[in-house]
């Protein structure tokens, strides 16, 4: 009689492998589910990034060095938490290295990812707000899809129940990771009884959390990372009482597992900050490396002849840095293609809507008088200026060097191929 004959029939099978080999090459189950967990979490980040107004496939530079800090943070906290294996008695240091035997922690993954995270959109221009808030409903999903690794590796289960959906476990062999143990005949080895699946339980609530997240997201508009402290509330809120549940070996702290410690204080940092910080969702428009499209209006006031048709359209490149604006101004943005200009905060607004800087007047002079040039203003109007000529405003003339060519002076503009109103675009 085996093991395997004394266990009841259960609701939920696991696998008796989880490493298959491709010729001298191992595949991992576990290394399967997080890759797919990772490609999960960008495909969300990237839809969520560009509806706010960031450039295509920004999330592969951001992946790039969040992934792996969040690989290290996670492996970090697992060894940290977790010192006996690897440097206790009997213990192999050398082990803390094999990545592929699994333990790692989503406190350090989290932690490790923000510290990428920020230098790839330090690079990028990106307010970390912002590709924080993308994240956050990814970021419980690539949990949930990783969590299925764990069911293969027999790993992260509770103790023992008689509820329908008991999970099967079976008895791994230290000596060959990723197998089951076997009896004389060849059939792998249960242990006795059904256990509480709890990696399923924080995969589904996983799945529940992404979807409040975008549900809450959308109602309220969050902004400034508060989408994802409420992703770090739901999670954490979660993990708590799962944590309770798990049976497997973990440090304590006062017969508690350490675990359930950091959910509550890393639950409590993420309510302070969602309660203290306040803000509008955060839209972005490129500040430099792509021309602003020409926009309707501009179209339907210039002049055909004024268009250098021969002239290759320049190139578009990625933009070296963004600027947060209002929805409204992101949707104007988006219809028009007119950046909007930079708000200065403390000054007057101007005709076109901008704000003027404190003390400047619209014609150029300063509070003392004098305009740019160092004339006095009591000049302005006297028979310093020459006289405007015909059909052309004063302000045009006010702007004109002083030895323009005649036709310029006739109306004709110096620069034909210069379309109308990209100087207001690009100030």
């Amino acid at each position: 009689m085996t093991l395997a004959s004394l266990s009841p029939q259960a609701a939920l099978p696991s696998p008796a492998t989880a490493v298959w080999q491709l010729g001298p090459v191992p595949i991992r189950a576990y290394a399967l589910c997080i890759v797919l967990g990772i490609v999960v979490a960008c495909v969300v980040t990237e839809l969520r990034l560009r509806r706010r107004g960031v450039a295509p496939w920004a999330v592969l530079d951001i992946a790039v060095w969040a992934v792996p800090f969040g690989i290290v943070g996670a492996r970090i906290y697992h060894v940290i938490t977790s010192p006996g294996s690897y440097f206790g008695e009997g213990g192999e240091p050398l082990r803390a290295l094999y990545i592929w035997e699994g333990g790692l922690g989503i406190w350090g993954a989290v932690a490790g990812g923000a510290v990428g995270a920020w230098l790839a959109a330090r690079q990028l221009g990106l307010p970390l707000t912002v590709v924080a808030d993308a994240l956050a409903p990814g970021m419980p999903l690539a949990q949930a899809v990783g969590r299925i690794g764990n069911w293969f590796n027999n790993e992260l289960f509770g103790g023992q129940t008689s509820l329908p959906w008991g999970l099967e476990i079976h008895r791994m062999d230290p000596t060959n990771p990723g197998h089951a143990l076997r009896d004389d005949s060849g059939n792998p080895i249960l242990e006795p009884g059904l256990f509480h699946p709890t990696f399923l339980y924080e995969a589904l609530w996983n799945v529940g959390v992404a979807g409040l997240v975008l549900l809450l997201d959308r109602r309220l508009k969050l902004g400034r990372g508060r989408a994802f402290a409420l992703y770090v509330m739901g999670y954490t809120a979660g993990r708590f009482w799962i944590e309770m549940m798990r049976t497997d070996a973990a440090t304590e702290i006062l017969g508690t597992r350490l675990n359930v410690w950091t959910a509550v204080l890393v639950f409590l940092g993420a309510l302070v900050y969602f309660l203290r910080v306040r803000g509008p969702q955060e839209y972005l428009v490129p500040v430099g490396g792509v021309p602003a499209p020409l926009g309707a209006g501009d179209a339907a006031t210039s002049d055909v002849s004024q268009v250098d048709v021969s002239r290759e359209p320049a190139a578009v490149g990625a933009p070296s840095a963004y600027r947060v604006v209002t929805e409204e101004q992101f949707r104007h943005f988006q219809s028009t293609g007119e950046v909007p200009p930079p708000e200065e905060p403390g000054g007057a607004e101007g005709p076109d809507g901008a704000a003027e800087p404190d003390g400047a007047d619209p014609a150029g002079r300063d509070d003392s008088g004098h305009d740019d040039s160092g004339r006095d203003a009591s000049e302005g109007d006297g028979g310093a200026r020459p006289p405007a000529p015909a059909g052309s405003s004063e302000t045009s003339v006010e702007s004109a060097a002083p030895a323009e060519p005649a036709a310029a002076r006739d109306g004709e503009p110096a620069d034909a191929g210069a379309a109308p109103g990209t100087a207001d675009r690009d100030r």
